[in-house]
């Protein structure tokens, strides 16, 4: 993240990065990423922690220390040992297998977290793109206010308009700029998103047009995949079933095996000694534990369930708008087209006199709304791709 964060200090003076650099470099350096990275190398710790064996103890038992002495010999006797335990039943194994199930969750959650991700920078990506797009055309409608009240300025004058018009186009003019300062605040809140997603301290001055106007994967349709909230819910249902093996295990007892030296001080002989103890399970039986660690495996299995068919819904739905996206963008790009056409003839007839300028004024606005609407169908064509890549479990537009 600090790398990520000084690099981009230099950057966001110009342009982002193109979205497939962008995605690259965020995979690796974004907060979030970062943090579920975090996450994973400390469930792979935990499980390396698993493996280990119980560590042994160390005993020194002094008797006979006030016994009173035998023929004026001490009756003491030292006694040094070392008990190990000894996990017997399978204890240790089970524990292995929940520490290894433990990592499963952790890196299917760091899939879907990646890809989750993907999508989210896509469609902020192509929200900024979008955002410029929009205030160019409000730029470019500017333009076009202040040249249709050129016009007006100069038909009125001419005597050929009456002075109303004049201030007709003046408030097109002002709605115009109106419209034009709203875009502009709304790409600065696209780039102050888009700047804090991949983990910059300062936004970026703007995108290339690396991704609104592309063409979506070729499987986008028909390359379906399993979701990746799915394959967690798997993953934490299986963890759940490992740790009610866990706590099955913890009535069974603990075996303890020592073995030592015992010092006779009368002699000053030593003796080998050896014993063997072990846990009486007589008011702990663990029952609630397994109780409860079997209450969280149907919860996780009922979860699985849910995730599973909510991802069904999801995937029919991607599908479905992104047919119909494609769809929308043929139509709005065929508006567009005509609208364009309808202007210039509308601005020639009115330059000649023969459309009024509340005609032209209004040709102009279906112009505006005519290239909005194309810009929108774009954003809306991403945002159901990207919602497509998530429910298949690809990286969006990561090829």
């Amino acid at each position: 993240m600090l790398a990520l964060g000084s690099a981009g200090t230099v950057a966001t003076a110009a342009q982002a990065p193109a979205y497939p650099v962008l995605l690259k470099q965020s995979l690796t350096r974004a907060p979030s990423l970062t943090e579920q990275a975090a996450w994973s190398r400390a469930a792979y710790a935990d499980a390396q922690q698993a493996r280990a064996w119980l560590n042994p103890s160390i005993e020194v038992l002094s008797e006979n220390l006030d016994a009173p002495a035998s023929g004026g010999v001490s009756q003491r006797q030292d006694t040094w040992s070392i008990t190990q335990p000894i996990e017997i039943g399978g204890r240790r194994a089970a524990r292995i297998e929940a520490g290894d199930r433990a990592v499963d969750v952790a890196q299917a959650r760091d899939r879907e977290t990646r890809i989750r991700f993907a999508a989210q920078l896509a469609v902020l990506y192509a929200t900024a793109e979008a955002m410029q797009a929009r205030l160019a055309l409000a730029q470019e409608d500017l333009k076009r206010a202040g040249d249709d009240l050129n016009a007006s300025r100069a038909l009125v004058k001419a005597g050929k308009e009456a002075a109303l018009r004049t201030a007709q186009a003046q408030a097109s003019v002002a709605a115009a700029e109106a419209a034009e300062a709203a875009a502009r605040a709304d790409l600065t809140e696209a780039l102050e998103q888009l700047s804090a997603l991949v983990g910059l301290d300062e936004p970026y001055s703007s995108v290339p047009d690396s991704l609104l106007t592309q063409s979506g994967p070729a499987d986008a349709v028909h390359g379906q995949g399993e979701a990746p909230a799915v394959l967690t819910a798997r993953a934490e249902r299986e963890a759940a079933v490992a740790r009610v093996r866990v706590e099955q295990k913890q009535r069974l007892p603990t075996l303890g095996v020592s073995a030592g030296v015992r010092r006779f001080a009368w002699s000053r002989d030593r003796g080998w000694v050896v014993g063997l103890s072990a846990t009486i399970p007589l008011f702990d039986h663990n029952t609630s534990g397994i109780a409860a660690a079997r209450e969280r495996e149907t919860a996780a299995e009922s979860r699985l369930a849910a995730v599973r068919l909510e991802a069904q819904a999801a995937r029919r739905s991607a599908t479905a708008q992104a047919e119909a996206t494609e769809k929308r963008l043929t139509a709005a790009a065929q508006g567009e087209s005509a609208a364009t056409d309808a202007y210039r003839l509308a601005r020639i007839g009115y330059e000649a006199g023969k459309t009024s300028l509340v005609e032209l004024l209004v040709i102009r606005r279906a112009l505006y709304d005519a290239k909005l609407s194309t810009i929108d169908a774009r954003l809306a064509r991403i945002r159901a791709l990207a919602a497509l890549s998530q429910a298949d479990g690809r990286l969006a537009f990561g090829d």
